[in-house]
């Protein structure tokens, strides 16, 4: 299936992908199309970062020590109960003797609480989730970035909302102290035109027009002498990363 001609396939393989729900073969299909396909990679690498501070949201929860030596206690002492029927040789018979049965009763209740726990933990990541997905940025452009040697190195997406470019660093890239990267649109058939320079956080806003990147076919990063060149003036170092900027359906 052709995941370009399917944007809200792509958008909930994408997000299961991200969430660790797609699995098994479907899940190395993703993977194989996500190195193939530079959209297909940038909605992947777009979802990981509307979930990688997922997290933070929820203090990390220690089950009572206390809790984990009782069942452990429960399995030991059923364990050992059926190693002397078994020295006796007697088999256990459920119908006729259900006290292994009773003895496991409150193991199983154990595991229900500790289901039940787990599933209000669920719910309240998710509704916390539903809140950050709600505040997510509108994403009508995308570009994965890559190097020379076609490995992904940076992920920019256009917000119209908030009238910015976000640009996070996926590769580990370092232009040194002496010098800086500068981001470019390359409009077709004219001079490339600056939209920023970045400094060396791993992930940057620039402020941004639809007019910038509207029918801009592909942005570059050079590296250039430390704060960039002139306003006005072309890119003077090499291309580091360059990409398609796509227009997504927001």
């Amino acid at each position: 299936m052709n995941l370009l001609a399917h944007p809200e396939l792509l958008e909930l393989l994408a997000a299961s992908h991200a969430l660790g729900t797609l699995r098994g073969g479907a899940r190395r299909r993703f993977e194989t199309l996500a190195r193939e396909q530079a959209p297909v990679r940038a909605a992947a690498l777009v979802w990981q970062g509307r979930l990688a501070s997922m997290t933070e949201l929820q203090s990390p929860v220690v089950p009572d020590a206390a809790v984990w030596t009782r069942i452990r206690n429960m399995i030991d002492a059923e364990q050992a109960r059926d190693a002397i029927e078994r020295q006796r040789g007697a088999t256990p018979n459920a119908s006729a003797s259900p006290s292994g049965w009773l003895r496991s009763l409150a193991l199983w209740r154990g595991a229900a609480a500790a289901g039940a726990l787990a599933t209000v933990m669920a719910v309240v990541v998710g509704l916390n989730l539903r809140d950050q997905l709600q505040n997510a940025p509108a994403i009508q452009y995308v570009a994965v970035l890559s190097d020379d040697k076609a490995t992904a190195s940076m992920l920019v997406t256009f917000d119209p909302r908030k009238r910015q470019l976000l640009l996070q660093r996926v590769g580990s890239y370092d232009e040194g102290g002496d010098k800086s990267l500068q981001l470019w649109a390359l409009p077709p058939g004219g001079a490339p035109r600056s939209l920023g320079v970045l400094d060396h956080a791993p992930a940057l806003r620039l402020p941004a027009s639809e007019s910038d990147v509207h029918a801009v076919p592909a942005l570059a990063v050079t590296l250039e002498a430390k704060g960039g060149v002139p306003p006005g003036s072309g890119p003077k170092g090499p291309v580091v990363f360059k990409g398609a900027l796509i227009e997504k359906t927001i």
